[in-house]
């Protein structure tokens, strides 16, 4: 089976997977995005899923995104999943769409002085920790609305939704909380901001994708199970 064979049958796997969550949730599949997480992805592979239709990428390292980007074709939409450091925001602000990964307000702060000094809205997720491990990053869940309510003073970042990372577990129940409790908070801070309109839940990924799909989820970040 050649690389483009192995890939396609992939991903024709995992949408039928969605598919089928779409069912159990009652949702449509056409409300979620493939983000293809293209880490350990070489450009070829890339381009294979270009070709295939799927438009949103995301990496995870600056240096990466900035090579990978200058390759492909066919204007994918590029998403930033990893940890933003501040010396690698020129690099990313000016390529990607969607930034999943703020957890804090010193960087917001330069990312919005970048995009206002080159006129763009950038859009943002905010990355919520809600497994509480000091492996990952993400504020905590009883900070997220003084941290919205600082981000709201920066007239070029426009706040999509929440991004989270669940544990590596074989525990589905415990996985299903993290994604059930992210989604409640998003509806809660609809309801307490009447006017931010917090659609995006980035949750989900290769050994869990399903599970976030039923849940709510709207983006699943997808590596492995691609391309492996």
């Amino acid at each position: 089976m050649t690389d483009k064979d192995k890939i396609i049958s992939n991903l024709n796997k995992i949408k039928e997977n969605i598919r089928k969550a779409c069912e159990n949730a009652s949702r449509n599949s056409f409300d979620i995005k493939i983000i293809a997480a293209t880490k350990y992805a070489n450009p070829e592979q890339i381009q294979i899923l270009i070709d295939y239709g799927i438009t949103d990428l995301g990496e995870n390292k600056a240096d990466d995104l900035v090579f990978k980007s200058s390759i492909v074709k066919g204007n994918p939409i590029w998403h930033f999943i990893g940890h933003l450091q501040s010396n690698k925001i020129k690099k990313v602000v000016p390529i990607v769409q969607y930034i999943h990964s703020i957890d804090d307000l010193s960087t917001l702060n330069k990312i919005n002085n970048l995009a206002t000094s080159i006129k763009k809205i950038q859009k943002i997720l905010i990355e919520v920790n809600i497994s509480n491990e000091e492996t990952k990053y993400g504020i905590k869940l009883n900070e997220t609305i003084d941290f919205i309510t600082n981000a709201l003073k920066y007239d070029n970042i426009k706040i999509c939704g929440l991004m989270t990372m669940a544990p590596l577990t074989d525990d589905f129940n415990y996985i299903r909380n993290i994604f059930s409790t992210l989604r409640n908070e998003l509806n809660k801070l609809n309801n307490h901001f009447k006017n931010l309109n917090l659609t995006e839940l980035s949750m989900g990924m290769s050994n869990d994708y399903q599970v976030a799909v039923e849940e709510g989820a709207t983006m699943l970040r997808i590596g492995s199970a691609i391309f492996i």
